[in-house]
């Protein structure tokens, strides 16, 4: 259920920046529209992307939906502080750790406050989420099959191509 909740936001947040980039064609100026598109989309598809990373196979994130909804509630709420706010960089305005306001929600609340919490939640919840040994024992067992497989097959012909594989009987 994660996964495929995950892809459908995937699908909506890259349809919303497609819209807002689109918008650029428009005649006129850009429609207001537009940057909202792209600052709800951008969060959108960042957090169904972290979401189909930590997804396992029983379709769980686990303890990591905690720090993924707050990073998601923080990249909506810095994006729609920056658009909504007035633009008010002139001379003379307060400054906020160095920055306008808005420049300040941008670096310190999109940009920090989530490379600070995510790592933390992982290393947390590192052991629930990480391969378990019979998962380890899949892989080394797929990978092996994968390697057996006749030299001609596409999938090893494109791999040994793109430097991945040695070709049969070459030596590194």
């Amino acid at each position: 259920m994660a996964r495929r909740n995950a892809l459908l936001a995937l699908l909506a947040g890259t349809l919303a920046i497609a819209a807002a980039y689109a918008s650029a064609f428009l005649p006129g100026d850009p429609p207001v529209w537009a940057g909202w598109a792209m600052g709800l989309g951008i969060p959108c598809c960042l957090l169904a992307i972290m979401v189909l990373g930590a997804v396992r196979g029983n379709e769980s994130i686990g303890k990591l939906k905690y720090p993924f909804a707050f990073s998601g509630l923080v990249l909506i709420a810095g994006f729609a502080l920056a658009l909504g706010l007035p633009a008010d960089e002139a001379a003379g305005v307060p400054l906020y750790l160095g920055l306008p306001l808005r420049a300040a929600v941008v670096l310190y609340g999109i940009g920090l406050l989530p490379i600070v919490v995510l790592p933390i939640a992982y290393a947390l919840t590192f052991d629930a989420q990480t391969l378990d040994p019979e998962d380890l024992e899949r892989v080394r067992r797929a990978g092996e099959e994968w390697a057996r497989r006749p030299a001609g097959t596409a999938d090893q012909a494109s791999a040994t191509e793109a430097g991945l594989l040695q070709p049969t009987g070459a030596s590194r």
